[in-house]
């Protein structure tokens, strides 16, 4: 009996099925079936990529990579680990902190080191053929040159005769020069004294210096301790129509020809984790602090100091149009107008525009 009343119930429904297609014009029926071969073809092709994708596999390797322990610096590599971007790519970071760039592209020379992300003043090295950049980072807003009002700092014009904290080659010297040529300053006018990042805020809070030239999140540390005391003399706002100051990762000449396929899985790596940080900042600042060993409040701070919208998105964009050779290029002149670089340098010469190129193409397969 139940068989019987099955076989009577799909009678019923086809007869209604064909008196529903009955009713439809003959050319609708027409495209309707033409579309179905086209859209599982369609199909395919999309399930064809996503098993490409999944069964996309690499020989592991592991890499030493230099870092500056600041948001600007570490907050791309710290988000390409701690998501698991590297790991995709069959990458096993170590990240080794140091204090600037000219001393991270010295460890990569020796060999200690195999890629660096740098800051602005260390790009110079770089024009000099001393490194070749791969990635682009981030355009800092992080750099600031602070007085103490104590010591008579109130003003830029106040830093002649002064002694001022500074680190030789990176991005906040720049700064102070900048700041320095605004009001006609030589810096011969001042002392400037060779501190590394740790030693400026200690110099700074103890008193046994007048001013400094840093970064966050340092330049956050003597805020807080000078307190009413610190004055901000100088920043990357003050000088953003002058001049853009990108950060990026870079290598030896050596190791981007005999690593090519291993840098360009690193910059996919990479180009992942900017998508990542530019939609959760505040979450990525909380990873920064525990890998600088900061307080999160403190690593908080400093969203605020850093372009974090140089996304996967952003990149294809501008390697097309030339945005971001047009960095590069505005950054050499800040190094040529400061007497940093004697003559102008072909950006071709040592920013690897291919290997951004190669891994944002790879990444959008």
């Amino acid at each position: 009996m139940k068989k019987r009343v099955s076989v009577l119930f799909a009678a019923a429904m086809a007869a209604v099925l064909l008196a529903g297609c009955a009713g439809k014009p003959a050319e609708t029926a027409a495209v309707s079936t033409a579309a179905a071969p086209e859209a599982k073809q369609e199909s395919s092709e999309a399930s064809a990529e996503t098993e490409a994708r999944a069964q996309e596999t690499f020989e592991p390797a592991a890499l030493r990579v230099a870092y500056m322990p600041n948001m600007g610096s570490a907050s791309l590599a710290v988000t390409a680990r701690d998501k698991g971007f590297f790991e995709e790519m069959g990458l096993t970071v170590e990240l080794v902190e140091f204090q600037g760039g000219p001393a991270e592209i010295a460890a990569m020379a020796s060999g200690d080191i195999d890629i660096s992300q740098i800051g602005h003043g260390a790009h110079a090295l770089c024009a000099e053929g001393e490194a070749l950049i791969f990635q682009i980072d981030c355009t800092s807003l992080a750099d600031a040159v602070i007085g103490n009002a104590d010591k008579g700092v109130h003003s830029i014009a106040d830093l002649r005769g002064k002694k001022v904290a500074a680190t030789s080659g990176t991005s906040a010297e720049i700064i102070l020069k900048l700041a320095l040529q605004s009001e006609g300053i030589s810096p011969d006018e001042l002392e400037i004294v060779e501190m590394d990042a740790n030693g400026i805020v200690t110099a700074m809070i103890s008193g046994n210096v007048d001013a400094c030239a840093s970064w966050s999140p340092g330049t956050v540390t003597i805020d807080e301790a000078l307190g009413d005391k610190a004055v901000w003399l100088a920043t990357n706002q003050d000088f953003i129509d002058q001049a853009t100051f990108p950060s990026s990762f870079i290598t030896t000449a050596k190791f981007a020809e005999e690593k090519h396929d291993l840098l360009v899985r690193f910059t996919r790596a990479l180009q992942k984790a900017a998508d990542y940080r530019s939609a959760n900042i505040e979450e990525v600042a909380g990873l920064v602090a525990k890998q600088c060993e900061v307080s999160a409040d403190t690593m908080l701070s400093c969203v605020g100091e850093g372009n974090w919208d140089i996304t996967s998105e952003f990149l294809g964009r501008g390697l097309e149009d030339g945005t971001i050779k047009r960095y590069y290029e505005n950054q050499q002149k800040v190094f040529i107008d400061g007497g940093r670089l004697t003559g102008k340098v072909d950006v071709e010469n040592y920013v690897l525009f291919d290997v951004m190129k190669e891994a944002y193409e790879a990444n959008k397969l």
